[in-house]
C-alpha cells in the first residue's frame, strides 16, 4: 500500500464510520473501483483504533461518567447516576458480539460481494429515510429502557452485513422507537465504543496470530487519518443534524447504489 492509498482509505474510513453510509461497504468498493489489492488486517486494525480513539475523545465526559457510575452501581448493587446507560451499552453490544462470533467467517467469505452491498445500500438507505420522515420523535436518553437497548443492538448486529452501515442501522432503529435525531445519534455513537473496541481486539488477535507482515507506515498514516476525519465527521454530523436530517445521506446511498449498478454489476 502506498502513501496515497493509506491516506485515501483512512479518510474514507474516518468519514464513513460514523455517518449512516457504511464504512465497510466503501472499503470494499473502493479497491474494486480502482483495482487495488485488499488493504489487509493490519490496516483494518489501524483505522479501527483511529475511529475508536476519536469517539472516545469526543464523548470523553460521557464515557468517564458512564464508566464511573456503572462500576459504582455494580459495587453498590443499585443504580447510581448514569449506571443504567452502562448496562444499556452492554445489552446493546451483545447481539452484534454474538453474531460476529457465529457468522464472521460467512460474512467475510460470502457477504463481501458487490451485489450484497448494492442491495443493502439502497434498502437500508430507504429505511433510514422512512424512519426520519415519521413524526412524533421526541424521546430523550433519560427515557431509554433495556428493551430499547436490545432492539438497537439487534439493528447493530445487522450492520455486520457490508453496506448496511452500523450508525445507519442503529439510528434507524432509534428513530423507529420514537427517539429524537439527537438521542438516536448520540446513543448510536456511544454504542460504537464497545463494539469497535471488540472489533479492534479481534483484528489485533488476527494480526498477532498470522504470518502477515504489518506495513507500519501505512498503519500509522491510516490510523491517524481515520482519527482526524472521524472526530470531524462526528462533530459536524451532530452540529448539522437538526438542520439537514437524514435525507442527504439517504440520497447519497441511492446515488451510490446507482453507481454500483452501472459500474460494477
Amino acid at each position: 500500500m502506498d502513501f496515497f492509498q493509506a491516506v485515501f482509505l483512512g479518510i474514507l474510513q474516518g468519514l464513513t464510520e460514523f455517518l449512516p453510509i457504511s464504512s465497510s461497504g466503501h472499503l470494499i468498493l473502493i479497491p474494486a473501483f480502482f483495482d487495488w489489492t485488499d488493504q489487509g488486517v493490519g490496516f483494518d486494525l489501524a483505522v479501527h483504533v483511529g475511529t475508536l480513539l476519536a469517539v472516545v475523545l469526543y464523548f470523553r465526559k460521557d464515557v468517564f461518567c458512564i464508566t464511573r457510575d456503572g462500576l459504582t452501581s455494580l459495587a453498590q448493587r443499585r443504580m447510581v447516576g448514569q449506571g443504567n446507560m452502562a448496562w444499556f451499552l452492554v445489552i446493546g453490544t451483545i447481539p452484534a458480539g454474538l453474531a460476529g462470533l457465529a457468522l464472521l467467517e460467512m460474512i467475510d467469505n460470502e457477504l463481501r460481494a458487490v451485489e450484497v452491498i448494492f442491495f443493502t445500500t439502497i434498502i437500508f438507505g430507504l429505511l433510514l429515510g422512512w424512519a426520519d420522515w415519521r413524526p412524533n420523535k421526541g424521546r430523550t436518553l433519560d427515557s431509554l429502557t433495556w428493551k430499547d437497548a436490545l432492539l438497537v443492538g439487534c439493528a447493530q448486529a445487522l450492520a455486520l452485513i457490508p453496506g448496511t452501515s452500523r450508525s445507519g442501522a442503529t439510528i434507524t432503529a432509534g428513530l423507529l422507537l420514537g427517539m429524537s435525531r439527537q438521542t438516536a445519534s448520540r446513543f448510536s455513537f456511544l454504542l460504537a465504543i464497545p463494539i469497535t473496541a471488540l472489533a479492534s481486539a479481534v483484528k489485533l488477535l488476527q494480526a498477532a496470530t498470522s504470518d502477515i507482515t504489518v506495513d507500519w507506515t501505512g498503519f500509522l498514516v491510516g490510523g491517524v487519518t481515520a482519527f482526524v476525519m472521524a472526530i470531524t465527521a462526528i462533530h459536524f454530523f451532530l452540529k448539522w443534524l437538526n438542520k439537514v436530517g437524514m435525507w442527504p445521506y439517504v440520497l447519497y446511498r441511492i446515488a451510490l447504489a446507482g453507481v454500483i449498478y452501472a459500474v460494477l454489476m
